[in-house]
């Protein structure tokens, strides 16, 4: 982790202490409110549970300090995409997203985006840059992607996309900004499913939006405003939590991961192996430049289908899931969500576990395998 790193985890917890008084509680309060106070000119002053909550300033504060920028937040990662996307395209304008990425964001273009008259196309994440940006008004990028983890970079793809007049996005969930920092790489926007790894503890549903551009910035809060797609705020006050003990977490889960993944390249019944930290995996090298962290997310297959269910259902240590990023081990089998994958391919999403224990698991479920 780089020295800026190591200062932003060491003062996000203290970042409210400047303001408070003598008696003031520690941790976050929790705003329970719909509506507030606000007699005469009331500009400045939450007024309205839409508009405004204190408890989501202390959320978008925090992922600011984090982003070294400006954040809206969100009541789900979806909702953050929806958002760059509604508040910044209109009919007529064409987009480029990846064709390995999450599934959900092509079908956002599909089903809404395209009868609206925005036309979209794909490329995968690791060609992205192949074919240029001519004529697109977005380009979103997920890097590394969901499920294969393939990289793109994503300082070329900034200067690209920026040299046709294009807006960068990047979804940033698989890494957050401890792992790293696409707004530093030349993005303009960073989305995030902060139901990962941001909260932690897989209880709340939550996004955010980041950018440096405050044009941006007002056109996603206005979105917000007007559609009405706001975060409560208990879900934001358990964000705030989660976010205090993120940089602890980030970093026992990213270094498991690379101790078990080079494990996990050596037993027989692994193949296709995909993690960034491997020495020797396409995405390494750039990895390497563009990545502080190598990320908490393996993948690889498995002889079939049924092997796969019985790794995930044999191993103590993993939950069978669909999401990531909390502080237990999970994994999944990724074809019957509709990723182009074959039938045994697992995505494995590492935890929080004292890293031996949980290696004990995974090999005693791997080696029941074909036994």
């Amino acid at each position: 982790m780089s020295d800026t790193a190591k200062s932003r985890a060491a003062t996000l917890a203290h970042l409210r202490s400047a303001d408070f008084a003598k008696g003031d509680p520690i941790p976050l309060s929790l705003t329970m409110a719909s509506i507030f106070h606000a007699p005469g000119d009331a500009t400045g002053f939450d007024q309205y549970g839409r508009f405004s909550n204190p408890t989501w300033h202390a959320v978008e504060h925090a992922l600011g300090h984090l982003e070294d920028a400006q954040c809206v937040i969100f009541p789900s990662g979806m909702a953050a995409i929806s958002a760059a996307f509604f508040a910044l395209v209109k009919s007529g304008d064409r987009i480029l997203l990846p064709s390995d990425g999450y599934h959900t964001t092509r079908a956002l273009a599909e089903r809404f985006l395209k009868p609206l008259g925005v036309a979209y196309e794909v490329r995968p994440t690791a060609s992205m840059l192949d074919g240029g940006f001519a004529g697109y008004q977005a380009v979103f990028v997920e890097s590394p992607s969901n499920p294969r983890l393939d990289i793109c970079d994503i300082t070329a793809a900034a200067k690209a996309v920026h040299a046709q007049g294009g807006t960068l996005i990047v979804d940033n969930t698989t890494m957050t900004p401890f792992g790293q920092r696409p707004l530093d790489l030349g993005a303009d926007i960073v989305v995030s499913a902060d139901t990962k790894a941001i909260n932690g503890h897989s209880d709340v549903l939550f996004g955010h939006v980041a950018s440096r551009d405050p044009d941006i910035v007002a056109r996603v809060k206005d979105w917000r405003e007007t559609a009405g797609g706001i975060p409560g705020p208990f879900e934001a006050w358990l964000v705030h939590r989660g976010l205090e003990t993120l940089e602890v977490r980030l970093d026992r889960m990213c270094s498991s991961a690379e101790t078990i993944a080079r494990r996990l390249k050596d037993h027989r019944a692994v193949s296709g192996l995909r993690f960034p930290g491997l020495v020797g995996d396409a995405s390494h090298n750039l990895a390497r430049a563009q990545m502080e962290r190598f990320g908490f997310l393996i993948s690889f297959e498995l002889a079939s289908e049924e092997q796969a269910e019985a790794f995930i259902d044999g191993c103590a240590l993993i939950e069978s899931a669909t999401s990531f990023g909390g502080v237990h081990t999970s994994a999944e089998r990724r074809s019957k969500r509709g990723d182009a994958v074959p039938p045994g391919f697992v995505r494995l999403a590492i935890g929080c576990e004292p890293v031996e224990e949980l290696w004990k698991a995974i090999k005693a479920s791997l080696d029941k395998l074909g036994a």
